[in-house]
């Protein structure tokens, strides 16, 4: 079941990169459940500051919003898996989990022509051994977070004060920061998040470096 205590580095999982020593780097990830037109207006961010970051996919929005989809291929970013559904891992069967998984890639092939990024996001941050060990199996690092906070409802949103002063406290070496593409805290606050970042002298890294750190 979800919740058991093991170590997840023994089955390719991360929350942060323990490796960084001196290094201020921070990963910045973004959760794309569905459809939002926050996403072009954040891409416009990352594009404007040369930032790359990492979205998560389903396949609801990758069918939904395929341009978005391609224009993240095409500007740098890397692309997860998110599954198909968004479905707790955890309660489906072998089989399904693996239709989970290999869906959601077919789905992200179908739109660019290229092989999705092999990094994992648990929908709801759900695990166990069991499911860990299957995207394991499939060549997938799951990826956690360090940095995260309630922005993921769009009807009682933290604000945009909130979201700076939380990566103003809560900022680290090897951070990697849950974001959700709806919301309208992000939006209004990445802008600054970024600059105030970079001001401190944090770069932004990918999750293909640190896989090559961390394995």
């Amino acid at each position: 079941g979800s919740g058991e205590l093991f170590d997840i580095s023994e089955y390719s999982g991360v929350y942060l990169n323990e490796q960084t020593e001196d290094d201020k780097v921070i990963y910045l990830t973004i959760d794309c459940g569905y459809g939002s037109n926050n996403t072009k207006k954040l891409l416009d961010i990352f594009e404007k500051h040369d930032v790359k970051v990492t979205f998560f996919v389903t396949n609801y929005f990758i069918k939904d919003n395929p341009k978005d989809v391609q224009r993240m291929v095409e500007d740098g970013h890397t692309v997860g898996n998110h599954s198909v559904t968004h479905t707790d891992l955890t309660t489906l069967t072998e089989e399904e989990i693996y239709d989970e998984i290999i869906g959601c890639e077919e789905a992200f092939f179908e739109v660019t022509g290229t092989q999705m990024d092999l990094f994992f996001r648990p929908p709801g941050g759900a695990y166990s051994k069991r499911t860990m060990q299957i995207t394991e199996d499939l060549g997938y690092m799951s990826v956690f977070w360090s940095i995260a906070y309630f922005d993921y409802d769009k009807n009682n949103q933290p604000g945009k004060e909130y979201v700076i002063k939380h990566f103003g406290k809560y900022h680290h070496n090897g951070a990697i920061a849950l974001m959700h593409n709806d919301s309208d805290s992000n939006l209004e606050a990445m802008e600054e998040v970024i600059v105030s970042l970079k001001e401190q002298g944090y770069r932004f890294g990918s999750l293909e470096e640190l896989r090559q750190q961390v394995q």
